[in-house]
């Protein structure tokens, strides 16, 4: 699937979702979508890097095997290793109780994720260093740098 089409879901997700206050039956389909939007976007990743993406699991998700593979000789990837597993999280979160309250709530925030890793991802392949300066940034991290002259925040 191309960056467009998924974009394009994305967009019928957030459609689909405000609807859902009515009819919570599709709650756990469209969570279960939105993990194979992530799958697809991670597939974007690893093809364009010419590596056959993994059909395994990793913690029962293919999406966190994806992004371990994803992570192989490229550290600023780990940039995305929460959206990942924020995504995960919120397919648990709604599948353990399709009919909760917030029900749309989640499902919108589950999708605000899915969009993260989406613009990361696609981000990533036009700017190669995105995702390497961040709050943990290497000059806070290194041991050759003194901490008094990173510049702090107002």
């Amino acid at each position: 699937m191309s960056f467009d089409e998924i974009e394009q879901q994305l967009e019928s997700i957030n459609a689909t979702i405000k609807s859902i206050d009515s009819d919570t039956s599709r709650a756990v389909e469209i969570t279960g979508h939105l993990q194979r939007i992530g799958e697809d976007v991670l597939i974007q990743w690893i093809t364009a890097r010419n590596i056959e993406p993994t059909t395994g699991k990793r913690e029962g998700f293919r999406l966190l095997a994806l992004h371990r593979q994803a992570c192989k000789g490229e550290p600023s990837f780990n940039a995305c290793r929460e959206t990942c597993r924020e995504l995960c999280y919120y397919h648990n979160l709604v599948a353990s109780d399709p009919h909760h309250p917030e029900i749309s709530k989640r499902l919108m925030l589950a999708t605000l994720v899915a969009k993260h890793l989406f613009l990361f991802v696609s981000g990533k392949m036009q700017v190669e260093n995105l995702g390497e300066f961040c709050c943990s940034s290497r000059p806070v991290r290194s041991a050759d740098t003194d901490v008094s002259e990173v510049p702090v925040p107002d």
